[in-house]
């Protein structure tokens, strides 16, 4: 009998098995994405003080595509970027989340290196 896959928990798998290898510091934290079916939650977090330096979404008023397609994640891509550039965070560790670096992810990512943030 053929078992159906829970994408849910291969996502975890994955996402557990790039944590092991990357961790934020102080110098350079984690630009660690989330992604729901409705939203896009992005973070850059200090792993060694467990603090979230810069936190921005879909849901922020600054972002006027509400969904989590390519065009929302572009918005958002420069927005974390414009908010880390505030907190003077120039290099970031790229976490995509145990997601494929394809679509939604790739164009966050390339926004986000567009509004100035090195990984």
């Amino acid at each position: 009998m053929v078992k159906k896959t829970d994408r849910k928990m291969e996502r975890t798998r994955r996402h557990i098995r790039v944590r092991r290898k990357i961790s934020g510091t102080a110098e350079r934290p984690r630009l660690c994405i989330y992604r729901s079916n409705t939203n896009l939650y992005v973070q850059i977090i200090d792993d060694v003080t467990a603090t979230t330096l810069v936190s921005a979404s879909t849901l922020d008023k600054e972002i006027k595509t509400k969904h989590a397609n390519k065009e929302a994640a572009k918005e958002l891509g420069t927005l974390i970027a414009k908010k880390a550039a505030d907190k003077k965070i120039e290099t970031v560790v790229f976490d995509r989340g145990g997601y494929i670096y394809h679509g939604v992810v790739k164009e966050l990512a390339e926004a986000a290196r567009e509004g100035g943030l090195k990984f």
